[in-house]
């Protein structure tokens, strides 16, 4: 029943908890007209357990019982489509079922949640593992006995190291473990896959066939998701939830060797609510053509020399790269207790506590700037938003926050988990394939009452690098996102390496960044940039802001580690939330940028060999 959790971490279905609700209006009678036996199997073991689970501790005559278990369940229909060069690698669909039980001992106020013990981080995530595709009551319900059973045996140790690890503290916190919520019923129509009438293997065929053309592209693939899911959610405080989610994605990597040895890669990502939204193969082509002719004048340009000056990140680049700084800024819920302090440390290296944190009524943006995470919104402006949802992953209702107004910082996201600024969550409790539900981010609104046109702050970008009698200035067009661009996990590897110890301070990975000389307004790209030191300070003092305004639909990572931090932007369909920023260009005063650093590698011995047209 159970498996081991790294691999389901990083299962093809992981992004499927938090995608956008398919519509549909939720009853509870729903359940009892289509004769769900999940839904009663899951019902009839949460009344068992709240009514008879209990432990006698040895020496003691007071059981223990839980005081709070959740059920949750992810019925998963996945179809995968693989393709490179043109010539199809795989394409599979499966059907998986799995489920997660989390059981808390002691109260909401001190439980058994929130530690990273010397064992490792325990406490989050209660016995997980997969179920009968087939939807049997009884062989479900002899899995959630278990798995129940395992999940309050390991909350009552995990309480018992806490207990003493807390003991030993000079100085306790006072912030709630859990917070209390309104239980809600919300059970949606079940909903058969609807795959469309599309030939999505000769589509990945045919889009992947565009790189052909382009023959010092050294590999590539392209991969299209296509995913049905039904959430359930039961929890002993009476939450039923049952709702469908669907989600669809085309995602393509290449990578190449400039001559002198540095490797270089780009990438193509579009991501869809469902299946028959996804862009047209003809789209898709270009999209592709787009980035691998960008690479090939990445792979032609010259390195980047370290450079301080102004800065201006058109709206491309801007929206992933508020992505990347204000992700964890507004994650207002504490990180967890940890029994070694170089966890703590290394937490805090990757970004994984708020910048923010504690800072309610504080200036953190220009005057003019408001910041607004609202997941019921729909659209901007016509184009999708993919970070929208009803009710979040612990059964909380969304609602909309004003994190920043007028510069000054209001609210923060909130999960289950308390934080020094509130105690109650407001609904972004977010997590993908039945992963600790943090406070992410939904659909994300950076706007200001005062803003030029991109031929004004541009103008203002070349002023003022004249003013500084500077040769040159940069502008970034594109940010990267290596989890997409970079296909090996060796060279993922190798990035973290050099790259995740200062993400939490400020490192940025640009992809097209360009050298533009105010003299003539001449531009020229080049390679190899890195940016340093662009934190959520820098924010505060923004010399421009565009009215030009972008939407960036991306995946936030959930793989352990990556989820919370400032990694976690780096998502893919494999293993990502949906989410959506919507953000106008920004120029920076300053902005300290990193010229070519590391070992070249060696180029191929031969040549490529030749790649007829695509067929």
């Amino acid at each position: 029943m159970s498996c081991p959790r790294m691999i389901k971490a990083f299962a093809c279905a992981a992004i499927f908890l938090g995608c956008v609700a398919l519509p549909g209006v939720a009853r509870a009678a729903q359940a009892a007209q289509d004769n769900d036996q999940t839904l009663r199997a899951m019902r009839d073991e949460m009344a068992r357990s709240k009514a008879r689970l209990e432990l006698i501790i040895p020496g003691t005559q007071q059981p223990v019982r839980p005081y709070y278990v959740e059920y949750r369940l992810l019925d998963l229909d996945v179809r995968e489509i693989v393709a490179e060069f043109g010539a199809l690698m795989t394409t599979t669909r499966a059907r998986n079922r799995f489920m997660n039980v989390e059981a808390r001992v002691g109260s909401y106020k001190l439980d058994s949640s929130n530690f990273i013990g010397d064992e490792g981080f325990r406490g989050f995530i209660g016995s997980q593992g997969s179920v009968g595709i087939d939807r049997d009551y009884d062989s479900l319900r002899q899995d959630l006995w278990i798995a129940t059973d395992q999940a309050f045996k390991q909350a009552v140790e995990t309480y018992s190291r806490k207990q003493a690890y807390l003991s030993s503290l000079a100085r306790q916190s006072n912030i709630d473990d859990f917070s209390k919520s309104e239980p809600i019923q919300q059970i949606e129509p079940l909903v058969i896959p609807d795959w469309g009438n599309r030939n999505w293997e000769q589509e990945a065929r045919q889009s992947s066939a565009t790189l052909r053309l382009f023959p010092d592209v050294y590999e590539s693939r392209v991969t299209y998701y296509l995913v049905y899911a039904t959430e359930y959610l039961l929890t002993s405080e009476g939450t039923e939830i049952r709702t469908n989610r669907t989600y669809a994605a085309v995602e393509g990597g290449m990578d190449t060797l400039a001559n002198d040895g540095m490797p270089l890669s780009h990438f193509y990502a579009s991501y869809a609510a469902k299946p028959a939204d996804l862009p047209k193969v003809d789209a898709v082509c270009k999209g592709l053509n787009v980035s691998a002719s960008e690479l090939m004048a990445l792979r032609a340009a010259p390195s980047a020399q370290d450079y301080t000056g102004p800065v201006l990140f058109e709206a491309r680049a801007a929206a992933p790269l508020l992505a990347q700084v204000l992700g964890p800024a507004m994650n207002g819920s504490r990180p967890p207790l940890a029994f070694q302090p170089v966890v703590e440390q290394m937490l805090s290296g990757l970004g994984g506590k708020s910048d923010w944190s504690g800072r309610i009524g504080s200036r953190v943006l220009p005057p003019t700037v408001s910041l607004v995470d609202e997941p019921s919104a729909k659209d901007f402006h016509g184009t999708p938003l993919l970070g929208g949802y009803a009710v979040d992953n612990e059964g909380v209702r969304a609602r909309k926050v004003t994190v920043v107004d007028k510069g000054n910082l209001t609210e923060l996201l909130m999960s289950r988990r308390p934080g020094p600024d509130s105690d109650n969550s407001n609904g972004h409790g977010r997590s993908a394939f039945l992963g600790d539900a943090k406070a992410t981010m939904s659909n994300l609104f950076f706007s200001a009452s005062e803003t030029v046109s991109p031929g004004e702050l541009k103008k203002k970008f070349l002023d003022e690098c004249r003013s500084e009698k500077l040769e040159y200035c940069i502008i970034v067009r594109e940010m990267d996102n290596p989890t997409l661009s970079l296909l090996h996990q060796e060279d993922f590897s190798e990035l973290l390496a050099s790259f995740g110890g200062g993400a939490g301070t400020g490192d940025r990975l640009p992809l097209l960044v360009y050298k533009v000389y105010p003299q003539d307004g001449r531009e020229e790209i080049i390679r190899g940039a890195r940016i340093i030191g662009l934190s959520t300070r820098a924010l505060r003092n923004l010399a421009g802001i565009g009215n030009d305004n972008f939407v960036y639909n991306y995946m936030q990572s959930q793989n352990p580690g990556f989820a919370g931090t400032a990694l976690g932007a780096f998502g893919s369909a494999q293993s990502g939330l949906p989410a959506s920023v919507v953000a106008p260009s920004l120029l920076f005063e300053e902005v300290e940028i990193r010229g070519a650093r590391g070992e070249p590698k060696r180029l191929p011995l031969l040549p490529a060999p030749p790649l007829s047209a695509a067929k």
